[in-house]
């Protein structure tokens, strides 16, 4: 009888065991194979393709408690970021032969005949730092940055630029760092003929040429930084008494996007972009105190003017506002006059000092529509006041607001031309609490038309550079879509003629400003 009871009782926790044993089994198999981990938050990290051969390195015995593992792990963290902040941004960077940049920047010497341009390559391209004469600048930021620097400056900005590729496939656009402006700026005067000033565009479109990232949308997608005005690179014939080279009119560059500091209203594929002016600001505490100070200034001019005449230029109204300024109500309009001998208008402190006591800063066309005085007033907080749409309206596309007249005065240079208006007049009648509301339109856009030190970093702002990016991506989007869809009607075919009025009213019907845009004005 007991021999029965024990049998029974082995038998039955046996039995116990092998239950026990097989729930357990299931229990786990489930849990490490019946569940999505993927699916938990905070998780999914952790089961990354890249994290996989790291967890399995018989090396590492304890990652969790190991600095390394926790360090890749944020770095991995930050990545995925990274990626998704990415999307749709990346840009792909050639990696042109040197003779295309460097070795321009290396021959400096050789860039301008009158100019040293090496004293203003130093520093990124920025020039050197000018220090605060007279509480004219800030202690940091301010550099002797020349107006034909921006290839260097731009370069050099976008090897920072957070969202490289170096897999041309998932690129937004690509970057050909070639310095244009500088290359032809060395052949521009001295007589040297057309096969010199064309050598060096020919030579980069016959590389692209070879290139499988060029061929996969024959270069639609490609951009360049062109840093001079869109006229040096515009030359319609090949006699060597002509100006320029023909850069912007061989096929491989009308294809591109190509940024000049001054566009052409009648092209399609060139985009103007900021003048490089003095102000380089690392951090958003340097904007926000310039900003202030320009707030709070006094400004005791009505208007002033920097420049000289253009008496070999019948349409230039240079002559007519430099007579209205010296003949207007004492005090009420400051001139400094650019003239060889004194260099007064390279010094940035004299200009700078006389913007930031001008409520107004005309900014008449000298020998093309722009000026660079024009981003300079803008860092002084001066109103400026253009006689022409394009001198910044058609121009500036995204960087400047489409609502000129909340940051500028349009006086028509017809008017200027014959006479029939005071720009005083016109100046002096503006309320007070109109001219307050513009300057701090002008005074918000500072950042806008800066190019940041590539050392710092921007948090709160967008500056030039970042604007700039935006758009090539979003005019190379397009076309890529359009590409893919297959359309016979792209948006982009329209004349020329009104490529002005299509960029930036997004319209081909009849404009007001369309007496401005004819072609005998060019």
């Amino acid at each position: 009888m007991e021999n029965s009871i024990a049998a029974t009782a082995r038998s039955c926790r046996n039995k116990f065991w092998f239950v026990f044993f097989s729930v357990m089994f299931l229990f786990w198999y489930l849990l490490i194979y019946g569940l999505d981990w993927f699916s938990f938050p905070g998780t999914s990290f952790l089961f990354k393709q890249s994290s996989i051969p790291f967890a399995l390195d018989p090396n590492v015995t304890n990652p969790k408690d190991s600095e390394l593992m926790k360090a890749i792990i944020t770095k991995q963290d930050d990545d995925s970021v990274m990626q998704d902040s990415c999307s749709g941004r990346y840009i792909y960077v050639y990696d042109l032969p040197s003779r295309f940049n460097d070795d321009l920047i290396k021959e400096c010497k050789l860039l301008n005949n009158w100019v040293d341009m090496c004293d203003y390559l130093v520093n990124m391209g920025f020039g050197h730092d000018l220090g605060n004469p007279h509480r004219i600048f800030q202690e940091k930021g301010w550099f002797s940055t020349n107006q034909f620097s921006l290839e260097p400056i731009f370069h050099v900005r976008i090897k920072r630029y957070e969202c490289l590729t170096n897999d041309p496939a998932v690129a937004a656009a690509i970057f050909v760092p070639y310095y244009a402006g500088l290359d032809v700026g060395r052949y521009l005067w001295d007589g040297f003929n057309t096969s010199v000033r064309d050598s060096g565009a020919r030579a980069l479109a016959k590389w692209l040429r070879g290139r499988p990232e060029w061929n996969a949308m024959g270069g639609k997608d490609h951009f360049m930084v062109a840093g001079r005005i869109t006229w040096d690179f515009r030359r319609l014939d090949d006699d060597d008494s002509s100006w320029g080279n023909k850069l912007m009119l061989l096929p491989e560059f009308q294809n591109m996007s190509v940024l000049t500091i001054e566009s052409s209203p009648w092209s399609k594929n060139d985009f103007a972009i900021p003048y490089p002016s003095y102000f380089h600001p690392s951090t958003d505490d340097q904007v926000f105190r310039w900003q202030n100070r320009m707030r709070r200034l006094r400004r005791r001019t009505l208007f002033s003017f920097a420049g000289a005449p253009r008496p070999n230029m019948e349409e230039s109204i240079r002559g007519q506002i430099i007579r209205q300024c010296l003949r207007s109500t004492k005090g009420r309009c400051k001139l400094l006059e650019c003239r060889p001998e004194t260099k007064k208008c390279d010094n940035p402190y004299h200009l700078m000092k006389m913007f930031q006591n001008s409520v107004f800063c005309l900014e008449p066309p000298g020998d093309s529509f722009t000026r660079r005085s024009t981003f300079d007033s803008i860092l002084a907080g001066c109103i400026p006041v253009f006689f022409t749409p394009a001198s910044a309206y058609v121009q500036y596309i995204w960087h400047l607001p489409r609502n000129h007249t909340g940051y500028s005065v349009l006086i028509p240079e017809n008017d200027v031309r014959e006479n029939k208006v005071s720009i005083e007049r016109i100046l002096s009648g503006i309320p007070k609490s109109r001219v307050a509301e513009m300057r701090e339109e002008v005074i918000r856009l500072i950042p806008r038309v800066v190019y940041a030190d590539p050392g710092g970093r921007l948090e709160r702002f967008k500056d030039a550079f970042d604007l700039t990016v935006e758009g090539v991506i979003e005019r190379v989007g397009k076309l890529r879509k359009e590409m893919k869809e297959m359309k016979k009607e792209s948006g982009f075919d329209f004349e020329e003629e009104n490529s002005w009025k299509y960029y930036t009213f997004g319209t081909l019907e009849k404009h007001e400003w369309d007496h401005f845009f004819r072609r005998s004005l060019k």
